[in-house]
């Protein structure tokens, strides 16, 4: 039987592949996108096994409507994939006001509405599977990223929760998390904040250190993202990339290090 997902940011990069992905082989999908024009293409190949919705998620009642209106036509909702997001680069000195909040508008609060909006969809069903596409950047840092990163240890933060209070109604919770992909997300979809020029060694470091080899093929991720969707038993944290695990690992090693340096100062902290 065919599944029903909903993916928002549907016009571009992983969204607009994965739905791809999900048509192919059959499934009915919900796409969003800002302009539904971006969505012609799907519905052009798929006809009414697509179904294209305006969202911009930074709208709480929007979200909300989106999800009443995919639950009326297809009757249910099978998969939620929160994926509409962009990057915002620049040195947390150099971010405005409204930069840093356009960044959680989207990143983070536009994926709590569409989250909370299908919870009772799915708790009503006894089933469902909300995916969060999030990053690797949502458990460690790179520099000049600052509001990225704090966005998607925020998703994290706020779906690791979700995970506890939804299991027994039969909703699974997932966070994908890639490494860098060549995608559009460091392109025409990002936001540079106003360069201070103090931090131009910084930045010229960060970029030297990558590497054509750094950035994933997007293509790749699609027999990844299927299994996740087929699993029975879907992971919690799903990485993306062969650069993501070996940079956790270097991060929480050090990590680990550090607490069991301080372990006796913040055990006598206790009182």
């Amino acid at each position: 039987m065919s599944r029903i997902i909903l993916i928002t940011g549907a016009s571009r990069g992983f969204g607009k592949l994965w739905a791809k992905a999900l048509l192919k082989r059959g499934d009915k999908v919900a796409a969003t996108a800002r302009n539904t024009e971006d969505l012609k293409d799907l519905v052009s190949e798929f006809g009414d096994s697509v179904y294209p919705l305006q969202l911009n998620v930074d709208d709480r009642e929007a979200c909300f409507g989106v999800v009443q209106k995919v639950n009326a036509h297809f009757g249910r909702i099978d998969v939620l994939v929160n994926n509409a997001g962009f990057g915002l680069f620049g040195a947390i000195e150099e971010t405005s006001e409204q930069q840093a909040r356009a960044q959680m508008e989207t990143n983070f609060f536009g994926l709590l509405w569409l989250t909370q909006a299908v919870i009772p969809v799915m708790r009503a069903q006894k089933s469902g599977h909300i995916i969060q596409v999030s990053s690797f950047l949502g458990l460690v840092t790179l520099p000049v990223l600052g509001l990225y990163n704090a966005s998607k240890y925020a998703v994290n933060g706020l779906s690791e929760t979700l995970a506890t209070e939804v299991k027994s109604f039969g909703i699974n919770v997932s966070l994908i998390e890639p490494n860098g992909f060549a995608t559009d997300w460091s392109g025409a979809s990002a936001i540079q904040t106003e360069a201070n020029e103090v931090y131009n060694p910084l930045k010229k470091a960060f970029k030297e250190g990558a590497t054509p080899d750094s950035w994933g093929k997007p293509e790749a991720t699609v027999p990844a993202f299927l299994k996740l969707i087929d699993s029975e038993n879907p992971p919690l944290h799903f990485l993306l990339g062969k650069m993501a695990y070996p940079a956790l690992k270097q991060v929480y090693n050090q990590r680990l290090a550090e607490f069991e340096q301080w372990k006796d100062v913040a055990t006598e902290a206790h009182g």
